[in-house]
């Protein structure tokens, strides 16, 4: 086996040094004879060493692939073969230019083992644990980058990381950031564990408690607000912490000065720290995020990023010509709109910066960064997306509240795509857990979310065809209950009967009239009847 493989090592390097016609010597017999393991007699492995130049090998491998999927299941010598047909198919990617080829062909040698094997030290499973980076910007709608239609703003990096990775058009957030959070680190949809506004129950099992326990190092820095105990983060499952809005407040002590921004106020791993010497927060966290990958880059690490920006309140960044380095922080809500696209175009400079340093510290092709926001924008801010104007929708159950950009960029792993299939907040969870190897048995009963690493791969995988929410602003007041509703990437069913056409209608003006809904609809708003009905019964349990 060593000495095929050596000589198709040879036959490869010697075109990959530019001699194309490189002549292959035909190859022994002897060759052939695996140690430990039947002589191959099938004439399509005797083609492959029947070849006379390179261009015969690279199109008769081809050949010889798609028509391997008849070796016996019995044939114990068949991982010989993938090894051998494996090894070259890499030499051959660049004049075939389509690894996604090869690695559908390698999938007919024996499918249902290869779809547990394919990906392994590629891209999620054991023995090829990938980094994580999961960004999730603060108040940050859909329409606001430049990818997805977006005119107001310049985000010219995330525009790269859609074009060279995954750009989905169809995810959805809760309306509000507490609800976001708690569905995205548990998996789970609001109606299981959310209680109140800035808390996480201590009980509940988040994505870095699963990849801790897989080996991985754990961060979180950025925007806490998910309860102030002083261990909190660590009890969540981060090895390490810079966060604002942990144990301390909005503003500052004594003071009216929101404290996120311009000299703020922060704590690192529960210890309070203040900074006066004209920091902004938002570097600050990228810089700690940057420390912990020069740090763990050697294992394998998690880190989550919950941004500040582009919350309230609206100031200068340190690329605005106003930037006060001896501000204290806004006295106001700060929510006029001068300042909103500063802050998203530093948000992605941001971004980039962390990708940067990712590929400095050499761990970028091993590492998935996931971007997404929270919920809609501010409902004072206006932008426009594909010519028509688009106000902000935070705390709405709308498009505009729950529609959010999701970007996932990944190097050599993640294919270029737009996708279109359907993926909420529960869904990062098990896809998180799925690239460190975690498989789903592991994540027990009450996880609601699906993994969609298959579509980062450019498989079909098992996309939704509905999504659900249940979301609670008003921490469970009689007089103010939960909005429920669930929706494909049309349609959106609310829990009060009330239907939609969002395609036609994405302000909800005009419900659906029940007398007049063709077969499509009445055939989605079946399917989504059943989704809601059968959660309602699971929350009376």
């Amino acid at each position: 086996m060593r000495l095929v493989i050596s000589i198709l090592i040879f036959c490869f390097l010697g075109v990959g040094l530019g001699r194309a016609e490189t002549f292959i010597p035909k190859v022994s017999r002897e060759v052939m004879d695996f140690r430990g393991t039947p002589n191959f007699s099938d004439p399509e492995y005797e083609k492959l060493f029947d070849c006379q130049t390179f261009e015969e090998l690279r199109d008769q491998l081809l050949r010889s692939i798609e028509s391997l999927g008849q070796i016996r299941e019995e044939d114990t010598s068949r991982e010989n073969v993938l090894m051998v047909c494996r090894l070259a198919l890499i030499r051959t990617n660049y004049l075939l230019g389509d690894i996604e080829r090869g690695d559908e062909l390698l999938m007919k040698l024996h499918p249902a083992e290869l779809q547990a094997k394919g990906r392994e030290g590629r891209i999620g499973k054991r023995g090829g644990k990938k980094n994580v980076v999961l960004i999730l910007a603060d108040d940050l709608g859909y329409e606001t980058i430049g990818a997805n239609g977006g005119q107001s703003y310049r985000t010219p990096n995330l525009d790269r990381f859609a074009k060279e990775g995954a750009r989905f058009e169809h995810c959805y957030s809760q309306p509000l950031c507490t609800p976001s959070r708690v569905q995205i680190m548990t998996g789970q949809y609001n109606f299981r564990n959310y209680v109140k506004f800035a808390v996480l129950k201590r009980g509940e099992k988040t994505f870095a408690h699963y990849l801790r326990d897989a080996g991985y190092a754990t961060c979180v820095a950025g925007k806490w607000q998910l309860g102030k105990e002083k261990d909190s983060p660590q009890h969540f499952g981060f090895d390490e912490a810079l966060l604002w809005q942990h144990t301390r407040g909005r503003t500052r002590v004594g003071e009216k000065h929101d404290s996120r921004y311009e000299n703020p106020r922060l704590e690192r791993n529960g210890e309070e720290v203040d900074f006066d010497g004209g920091e902004f927060a938002p570097d600050l966290f990228v810089d700690f995020i940057g420390d912990f990958v020069k740090k763990k880059k050697d294992q394998p690490f998690f880190v989550y990023y919950p941004m500040v920006l582009t919350h309230w309140p609206f100031v200068p960044t340190p690329d605005s010509p106003d930037w006060d380095a001896k501000s204290k922080g806004s006295l106001t809500l700060g929510r006029e709109q001068k300042h909103f696209g500063g802050q998203v175009q530093y948000m992605d400079q941001l971004v980039g910066k962390i990708v940067g340093e990712l590929k400095k510290q050499g761990v970028l092709e091993n590492t998935i960064v996931l971007f997404v926001g929270d919920n809609g924008t501010d409902r004072v801010i206006v932008s426009k997306m594909d010519g028509r104007e688009v106000v902000g929708g935070k705390i709405f159950p709308t498009d505009a509240g729950t529609r959010v950009p999701l970007i996932v960029y990944g190097p050599g792993n993640v294919k270029p795509s737009v996708v279109r299939d359907l993926v909420d907040f529960s869904d990062f969870l098990p896809t998180i857990c799925e690239l460190a190897g975690i498989e789903k048995e592991e994540l027990g009963e009450r996880v609601d979310g699906r993994s969609f690493l298959p579509q980062l791969l450019g498989e079909k995988g098992n996309p939704r065809s509905w999504i659900y929410s249940w979301y609670q602003r008003f921490d469970n007041k009689p007089n103010k209950p939960a909005v429920v509703f669930a929706r494909n990437q049309r349609y959106k069913l609310y829990g009060d009967g009330r239907m939609f056409d969002i395609q036609r209608d994405v302000l909800e003006k005009s419900p659906l009239a029940a007398e007049g809904l063709n077969q499509e609809q009445e055939k989605v708003k079946v399917l989504l009847e059943r989704v809601i009905q059968g959660y309602a019964k699971e929350r009376k349990k």
